[in-house]
């Protein structure tokens, strides 16, 4: 690659669902020869750097910033998955905005070089007036993809400048700037929730809305963890809405795929081992959202009465119902606590993923050639089921259209549709055919090596560095 070296900065939010392709990218940036400065809190580092590869252990320097105390945050929370409630997201919001201080400072005494580039998240709305200070150019780095930045809009409307969503059911309207057919909208039960929980200014003192419009509109360049051709129509879209570059660097897959499981995990391996390939069910719902023992208990019911092998990853097993574990013994294992799902996903076991349509996890699964079953629960996951559905590449657990309920029944009788019955057999088709896109590593790699020559190409101190 003929693109000279250059210093990057990468700047996520605390959230594992950002946190994670951050790390992801900032590996691919490093394969290439560039420096990477990633910037978080000590307990973020340790959690997604737990050992650098060898190989790039000279080119990413882990650059710790630590949280300032604010009122109502507990000591310890560094992250979304630490705060005890949802309400106290605004607090760490606040708190990841006092870092602007710490910023100044790291941009002051960057050595030894400037950094070319800055790579922030979508909270970070206040880094690219302080990269300006420095005359540090900034990307914008979308962890969600295409169809999802299209449906929220362009910096004006999420600003609140012009054709802003004032009520929860605009959420669930097709926005005007979408200039072609679709059915990537918000359902009304999920609309009501996005409107409170993005917005309305929250505690922060900003809506999420506003840090979203506010960080578009004020980097140079907005990068997409996708690909062109995945969702080309919506790469076209938001090159118009945004009027800006707007560049895929990929779906950045896991680069490294552990095989070998830990001493604590080895009776799951043993139980994988003994099941038909391409036959077992994955369950798990990120790291966001929690559970109602309601919800709990009805997917607990449709994992038993699907018939199916399954593992399921369950963070509170406090909603299950009596003797469950006992009654699937056998044929379902329930993990409770942190599980090293990457490495159970990639088990030729594995045949289905029942998952709440996060980004990462749809990317991993199919990735894998999975059958995807989505539940979606909170933020993006709505939409990127809605996209999926469209795009016939999974389906979508079947829910009350008031009030979002969805019952064992429903979970059980849509996995034995993706994962058995012969009705079926065209969304598992549409899996295989997806799996040479999203496990094309030639794909992602050209990607990055796409959104790196830009940079180069557009670093300030270039000759070139007039922003088209």
């Amino acid at each position: 690659m003929d693109n000279v070296n250059l210093h990057i900065v990468v700047f996520p939010w605390l959230a594992f669902g950002h946190l994670l392709p951050f790390t992801e990218l900032s590996k691919r940036l490093a394969r290439y020869g560039h420096r990477v400065s990633f910037i978080s809190t000590p307990k973020n580092i340790a959690r997604v750097f737990p050992k650098l590869p060898s190989q790039l252990s000279d080119l990413i320097n882990l650059v710790e910033f630590r949280l300032p105390i604010v009122e109502h945050l507990p000591e310890d929370v560094e992250a979304t998955i630490d705060l005890p409630s949802d309400g106290l997201r605004p607090y760490l919001r606040r708190a990841y905005d006092s870092l602007d201080h710490q910023l100044r400072l790291f941009l002051k005494t960057a050595l030894p070089s400037k950094p070319d580039w800055i790579i922030v998240d979508y909270a970070a709305h206040w880094v690219p007036a302080i990269a300006e200070e420095f005359d540090v150019p900034c990307a914008y780095f979308s962890v969600v993809n295409a169809a999802v930045l299209g449906f929220i809009g362009p910096p004006a409307s999420l600003m609140g400048v012009s054709n802003s969503r004032t009520t929860p059911e605009q959420f669930a309207e097709l926005p005007e700037w979408v200039n072609f057919p679709t059915t990537v909208a918000y359902r009304g039960y999920e609309a009501q929730e996005i409107f409170e929980q993005e917005a309305l200014r929250d505690g922060s003192g900003v809506s999420e809305t506003y840090r979203f419009g506010k960080t578009i509109q004020d980097c140079q360049i907005v990068a997409v963890r996708s690909c062109s051709e995945f969702e080309q129509e919506w790469f076209n879209l938001l090159e118009q809405i945004y009027r800006k570059p707007v560049i895929p660097v990929g779906l950045l897959p896991p680069l490294q795929r552990e095989t070998s499981f830990e001493e604590e995990w080895k009776s799951t391996m043993n139980w994988l081992e003994k099941q038909t390939q391409r036959s077992v069910v994955f369950a798990a719902f990120g790291s966001e959202a929690k559970l109602t023992s309601a919800q709990t208990r009805e997917i607990a019911i449709g994992l038993e009465s699907c018939g199916l092998p399954f593992i399921w990853a369950l963070r509170d097993s406090s909603g299950l119902p009596k003797e469950f574990k006992k009654r699937v013994d056998g044929r379902g294992e329930v993990l409770t606590g942190w599980v090293p799902q990457s490495q159970i996903l990639a088990h030729p076991a594995i045949g289905g993923f029942l998952t709440h349509a996060g980004w990462s996890s749809i990317i991993e699964g199919l990735g894998l050639g999975l059958k995807l079953v989505l539940l979606p629960l909170v933020f993006d996951q709505g939409l990127n089921a809605r996209h999926m559905v469209e795009k016939r590449i999974s389906m979508e657990v079947p829910r009350d259209e008031e009030d979002g309920s969805f019952n064992g029944d429903g979970i059980a009788k849509t996995l034995r549709l993706v994962m058995v019955d012969e009705e079926g057999e065209a969304f598992r088709t549409k899996v295989e055919e997806c799996r040479e896109m999203f496990g094309n590593e030639e794909l992602n790699d050209q990607c990055v090596r796409d959104f790196l020559k830009y940079l180069s190409d557009h670093k300030r101190n270039s000759d070139s560095s007039k922003m088209g």
